[in-house]
């Protein structure tokens, strides 16, 4: 996909120097590492101090007696945050990568020149981030937590593939949870074995980095180490299972908590007869805040010092902020998060959990990149709209320690202002707009995304290309852009395809008369929405059969030419707000390219 190529360009092009975008630095309260030791030694990594935080703050439970070394049976985990565990050993663990940025968080210095000793290096990650040794000092556990799934909530869930190895606290004095994901069975597996493949390793390992290259904020990738050992995977859902390579993946991130955390006090559903774990447990829910709140959002413990409700009110208002802007992020490079469940959203404002993940390509605000997402719920332009939700879920997980009131009244307030906000502002500098901001610049945004759907045009080329736009009114060079920017649009072929419609047409002839004579009934079934963009499809694909591909590249070259009429009139006025024009145009083209990558097909 053109859009992976541009974030995997971004992640290799960046110097790990870089800081981390807003919201990714950890806190810098750090205590003196736990002592410990175990064999074999390590070498490498012996500088890590782990100070293991939120073990001593939260509440954790030791499994019931078991044979030695054996995970414990799958179980509810009531009145504890988290549970005891054990990584299980893989057979002959390799690394397949390692991220010399992400590990540098750590305090690990590069690597080294002489090959013997990179090999010992390398030998060393592989035992230690497999999971088939511990670290001095690790702690490893699994997190309990609850979640929404598709909108219902499911009851517990938990860490079911990932281990909490401890906290690791650098002479910087950041502070770095460690996490390995694919490390075996855990009690929140249920019916699965706690691993991870190869293939999907590799996915999060790259789109982690390739996220904070990005400037997107995101739980980081240390390394990515596979084995002999095998378990049986249905790749491609059709039936045909086969043995695949296990692998685990070493996260990075000041925390793993996330909104799901809160909601394992939730009573009985009343849709689906589920319930949290902990049920009832205030003291447990004050726990927690009192945690989060002090150990990742200091300044707000100080200025609430003695006020409970106006602490969780501005913790409550600062996860709303950063959630807002974060979407804003995934929006504007076009990413798709595939399961934007309750229990996938953090509660620090990062990108987690990398599942079914995707990239625009072609410019489709439907676009949905999860195969089991058949009702759209997680679509590209309806990420911000869940999101929203999410955060409802999570005020109403709060409460009574945050009144629901004052929580809806926050989320009220500040969600929708906050992403529309940093959209904009994002979007202006994608557009290289960067001395004024004009009252019509949401409009030239939303032009150029419809003149993107209409055209079939590539999400990140097309932002790519506009940055070498010749910005003066009579440049030559005016036709070879527009011809460079129409060749990159889907054919007739393609944009059939795409605006092919998705319902039969004997489904859709019983939608259309359900939503005159009972609109109670279409509500179960389907909504008003997905009824409107079918209509939409009906009504493109028609006209799309009446066109041949001459008059397509006509109408394509006309929408564009309209699109960059407008456009450059915009630079030019923001080009005059400027003393220097070339001062501006230096500038314009810096932050361009800063915020639209290059692929590898650009």
């Amino acid at each position: 996909m053109a859009a992976l190529r541009a974030a995997l360009a971004a992640s290799l092009a960046v110097a790990s120097a870089r800081p981390p975008p807003l919201g990714l630095r950890p806190p810098s309260a750090c205590c003196s590492a736990l002592a410990g030791a175990m064999e074999p030694a390590p070498r490498w990594l012996a500088g890590l101090r782990f100070d293991n935080r939120a073990l001593r703050a939260l509440p954790v439970e030791t499994p019931p007696p078991g044979p030695e070394g054996a995970p414990s049976a799958p179980r509810p985990v009531p009145g504890a945050c988290f549970s005891r565990a054990r990584p299980e050993p893989l057979r002959r663990p390799r690394v397949v990568a390692l991220s010399e940025p992400a590990l540098a968080l750590l305090g690990l210095g590069a690597p080294p020149a002489a090959a013997a000793a990179r090999e010992a290096r390398e030998a060393e990650a592989a035992l230690f981030f497999s999971g088939n040794a511990l670290l001095p000092g690790a702690e490893p556990a699994a997190h309990c937590y609850c979640g929404h799934q598709f909108g219902q909530f499911a009851g517990q869930l938990g860490d079911g593939a990932a281990m909490y190895l401890g906290e690791v606290c650098t002479e910087a004095g950041e502070r770095w949870e460690l996490q390995l994901k694919g490390a075996g069975p855990t009690p929140f597996s249920r019916q699965a074995d706690g691993r991870k493949v190869l293939r999907s390793s590799i996915r999060e390992f790259l789109c982690s980095e390739a996220m904070f290259h990005l400037g997107v904020p995101t739980t980081r990738a240390g390394s990515c180490v596979s084995s002999q050992s095998t378990v049986v995977r249905d790749a491609f859902y059709d039936g045909n299972p086969r043995p695949e390579p296990c692998a685990v993946v070493l996260r990075l991130a000041p925390t793993f908590l996330r909104f799901g955390s809160f909601e394992i006090f939730k009573p009985r559903d009343e849709h689906t007869g589920r319930a949290g774990p902990s049920v009832g447990r205030d003291d447990i829910r004050l726990q927690m805040l009192d945690y989060v709140i002090s150990t990742f959002y200091p300044e707000i413990q100080a200025c609430h010092p003695g006020d409970h409700v106006q602490r969780h009110a501005a913790f409550f208002r600062e996860v709303t902020r950063r959630t807002a802007r974060l979407v804003a992020e995934w929006q504007c490079v076009g990413f798709c998060h595939g399961v934007l469940n309750t229990d996938n959203m953090s509660i620090v404002g990062l990108t987690i959990d990398y599942g079914p993940f995707g990239f625009l390509d072609r410019y489709d605000p439907d676009h949905v990149c999860n195969a089991s997402d058949t009702a759209g719920r997680y679509s590209y332009s309806k990420q911000p709209e869940v999101c929203k939700w999410n955060l409802q879920k999570l005020a109403e997980a709060l409460d009574p320690a945050l009144p629901l009131e004052l929580a809806e009244a926050i989320l009220a307030e500040e969600f929708d202002a906050e992403f529309g906000r940093h959209y904009l502002q994002k979007m202006r500098r994608k557009l290289g707009l960067v001395q004024t901001e004009q009252e019509g610049d949401g409009a030239l945004v939303a032009q150029l995304l419809e003149t993107m759907h209409l055209t079939g045009a590539d999400f990140t080329n097309s932002f790519y290309l506009l940055n070498s736009f010749p910005t003066a009114p009579e440049s030559p060079d005016l036709d070879g852009f527009l011809a460079a920017l129409i060749a990159q649009c889907a054919s007739l072929e393609e944009l059939r395809l795409a605006f092919r419609p998705q319902m039969d047409p004997r489904q859709l002839s019983m939608m259309l008369m359900l939503a005159q004579s009972n609109p109670q009934l279409l509500a179960l079934i389907g909504t008003r929405a997905s009824l409107a963009r079918e209509l939409e499809r009906v009504e493109q694909q028609s006209r799309l059969e009446q066109l041949s591909e001459a008059e397509l590249h006509g109408k394509n070259r006309s929408r564009w030419a309209t699109w960059l009429h407008n456009y450059r009139a915009r630079l030019e006025k923001d080009r005059e707000a400027s003393s220097d024009a070339a001062t501006w145009q230096a500038e314009r083209t810096r932050v361009m390219r800063a915020n639209n990558p290059k692929c590898g097909g650009c």
